[in-house]
């Protein structure tokens, strides 16, 4: 058997993404997609949130966004829901990012840099 690098299944993710910037992002938001947060409770907790961000932990985030599963949440209406999944700095969230995409959610994607980069770029954060 063959392994892989963490930083190889990074790449082979990345580039089935068209990964987006903060900017993108809330344009995104703004059309009806929706924000997904990853980040586990400490760093929510430290850091802020997005307002009108989905909170889903990562080991609930499959279930949650399958519109096809009985435990998804309101907001999962359809497989071309675009969605961009944020983590702390952009680097789970790609992995999630595909996972998503694997569930049929061809739309998925993630956030460069994310959570921070969000915040530095001056867009809305709540304690």
């Amino acid at each position: 058997m063959t392994y892989r690098t963490v930083d190889e299944l990074l790449a082979e993710a990345r580039a089935e993404l068209d990964r987006v910037t903060p900017a993108e992002a809330a344009a995104l938001r703004a059309s009806g997609g929706i924000l997904v947060d990853i980040r586990y409770a400490a760093l929510r907790d430290r850091d802020g949130t997005i307002p009108g961000a989905l909170i889903v932990e990562r080991n609930e985030l499959e279930w949650r966004l399958d519109p096809l599963c009985d435990h998804r949440l309101p907001e999962a209406t359809g497989h071309d829901l675009p969605v961009v999944v944020i983590c702390n700095e952009g680097y789970a969230s790609s992995l999630a990012a595909v996972s998503l995409r694997r569930l049929g959610l061809r739309r998925a994607t993630d956030l460069v840099g994310g959570f921070q980069a969000w915040r530095a770029a001056g867009l809305p954060v709540r304690p």
